[in-house]
């Protein structure tokens, strides 16, 4: 049942992400107060399912909210240069997936990995490694 909430969590602020490029433009102050509420309910949930400590919650939250920032300036940076390659977009996205999912790597104990692999980052984890096979064979 827990893992299961995270995943939810985090599929609804992948949709949230998602939405967010498609629907009236967001103004910066509003966008930045969903994107906060959206870290903070993933980090109340992870600390809640995985049992973070409160360093642990820290590191959580610095970890989402600038890797979170930094994946919407670079879909932003593209979307104003009218990229329409949608494996683009794609890329970036796993790109700093990437990054969250190694760094916390560096944060979780053993146990807590353990729990977060099975909330959907060990799914989330080998699809992006299918995708990137899947690039390379093409080359």
């Amino acid at each position: 049942m827990k893992t299961k909430h995270i995943l939810l969590t985090v599929v609804g602020l992948l949709m949230f992400l998602a939405a967010s490029a498609q629907e009236q433009p967001l103004t910066p102050e509003q966008r930045a107060k969903k994107m906060r509420e959206a870290i903070d309910k993933m980090v109340e949930d992870y600390e809640r399912n995985l049992q973070l400590e409160d360093w642990q919650a820290f590191y959580a939250d610095s970890i989402l909210t600038h890797n979170l920032e930094e994946r919407n300036k670079e879909m932003e940076a593209m979307a104003s240069n009218k990229v329409a390659n949608y494996d683009l977009y794609t890329m970036v996205g796993d790109k700093w997936e990437e990054e969250t999912y190694n760094a916390f790597r560096r944060i979780l104990t053993d146990e807590q990995w353990k729990k977060y692999l099975k909330s959907g980052a060990g799914r989330a984890k080998k699809a992006r490694n299918q995708r990137a096979a899947k690039r390379e064979g093409t080359k």
